[in-house]
């Protein structure tokens, strides 16, 4: 609160961003800002630096949808706020009921009457010339999603760095469980540019900071409103895009930094949406919605492979978004995989199956292997099997890879049992489960995963079929949401 609202930003772009021109008739944008309880100076620090750094001629409005938000600041005082001659090109959409990210971001496109939107989270600031650069792209080409470089804005002292070393060019991928993840850009793209600033293509994005034409937003149905909270819609949106007739690009020119909050809040004090459906987590529900309108048969097993309980979910109905891919002609997720997202392969192949899932339990202590929450390099341990699934729920596949989500277990040594970051681009592992001795065999050492009896410590020890801390049962997994 004590940093001014119209603040001097460092400016983190290219030396060749500064010798662009842009058309002089670029398309006018309306910028949509979406909040729920809000901080009132970084939501005005993100208003006024959108008014203060984009041209007037091309900046439409921008629209704050107010996802409906408790705090007083942000009732009364808001619109007197406004008022203002200053936030003139300001419209403010407020929800009657709480909706969520996503679909708060509809309806601010709904009420837009710019010719682009341009999505920014509320804890944003623009720097300068972001605007001409995002439009460009579309101006070229109507079905063109544009997506800033971003830079960070540090969660307790707000200063303002980049996020990328300089020089450097990443696109957005994402690993079959749907966690997004950044690659760095390919030669193949790279030898297309005769720049180095120019915008390259990527085969997703982020999900906060982008610009589609409206119309284009509008044909392509929107966000599937079938998705709820948060979670998928920038893949949804990137799929649907690059796969009937679009393209997404990210732009070096155009930076805009974003706060990082100091923990996980994509879902703070969404109050009843929580349990929307049951207990149902939303983003794993949005998942599903998202593969089996979108992913061919043979990637649909690679997203099952690695979030089995996704099977267990109640999708809703997808009729009307089939019938849009249908209509729209779109190209296949094989096409998009091959000619677009080829680099997701290198880091992450195609999975094999899983030969067992579930909670894998000792028979001594009927305690389960369990990750504990904690984040790798870590100690892996074990505690009271509650079939719930989450840090309990171990995957091996057909070619011995015994995971947690993304984490492997690993021997490091003989003696000690850890939980690491899976190596890239492999899936395969050393473990084997016997199921006629119900043990846990590492092939590489030809010892046996076991309990040891006094610190209850994961270790390997020479296999002895007859005890019982050297014994595993697979436990079904059934989360609350699922019984009956």
């Amino acid at each position: 609160d004590e940093i001014s609202l119209n603040r001097t930003v460092p400016d983190q772009r290219e030396e060749e961003c500064r010798n662009w021109d842009y058309p002089t008739d670029l398309p006018t944008a309306s910028v949509i800002l979406v909040f729920h309880n809000e901080g009132w100076t970084t939501l005005f620090r993100t208003v006024n630096s959108v008014i203060n750094r984009s041209p007037p001629q091309f900046l439409h409005e921008v629209v704050l949808v107010d996802d409906k938000s408790e705090l007083e600041h942000l009732h009364q005082k808001l619109e007197d706020e406004l008022k203002k001659p200053y936030y003139a090109k300001v419209k403010l959409v407020r929800n009657q009921e709480r909706e969520g990210l996503i679909r708060a971001r509809n309806n601010g496109a709904v009420a837009a009457t710019g010719e682009v939107v341009v999505f920014l989270d509320a804890h944003c600031e623009v720097t300068y010339n972001w605007l001409p650069p995002l439009l460009a792209p579309i101006h070229e080409d109507r079905t063109t999603l544009s997506v800033p470089v971003i830079d960070g804005i540090d969660w307790n002292d707000f200063g303002i760095h980049p996020v990328y070393a300089k020089g450097s060019h990443s696109r957005g991928i994402f690993e079959w469980g749907f966690f997004y993840k950044e690659g760095t850009l390919p030669d193949k793209e790279a030898k297309k540019a005769a720049h180095h600033s120019e915008p390259y293509n990527s085969p997703t994005h982020a999900g906060g900071l982008f610009a589609i034409d409206r119309a284009w937003f509008e044909e392509l149905g929107w966000y599937d409103p079938g998705l709820w909270v948060w979670g998928g819609e920038n893949f949804e949106l990137s799929f649907k895009v690059w796969m009937c007739g679009g393209r997404s690009v990210w732009v070096p020119c155009s930076r805009v930094s974003h706060v990082y909050r100091g923990h996980s809040c994509s879902s703070c004090g969404s109050g009843t949406l929580t349990n929307k459906f049951k207990g149902v987590p939303t983003t794993l529900r949005n998942y599903k919605r998202v593969v089996e309108v979108w992913f061919d048969d043979e990637y649909k097993e690679f997203f099952y492979t690695r979030e089995p309980l996704a099977k267990l979910v109640d999708m809703g109905d997808i009729s009307q978004q089939l019938k849009l891919k249908k209509d729209m002609n779109c190209k296949s997720f094989d096409w998009f995989m091959t000619e677009i997202a080829y680099d997701v392969f290198d880091k992450y192949p195609k999975l094999p199956p899983n030969k067992y899932w579930g909670e894998l339990k000792n028979e001594a202590t009927q305690t389960c292997l369990d990750s504990m929450g904690k984040h790798p390099p870590t100690e892996i341990g074990n505690g009271g099997c509650h079939g719930g699934g989450g840090y309990q729920m171990m995957m091996l596949n057909t070619e011995g890879q015994l995971v947690n989500g993304e984490w492997c277990v690993k021997a490091d040594g003989q003696d000690k049992i850890t939980l690491v970051w899976c190596d890239m681009g492999k899936t395969d592992g050393p473990w084997k489960f016997l199921t006629d001795t119900q043990q846990m065999r590492h092939t590489k050492y030809d010892r046996c995963l076991a309990l040891h009896p006094e610190t209850k410590q994961l270790v390997l020890l020479a296999c002895d079929e007859n005890n019982l801390y050297h014994k595993w049962q697979w436990g079904t997994i059934t989360p609350h949401w699922a019984r009956t």
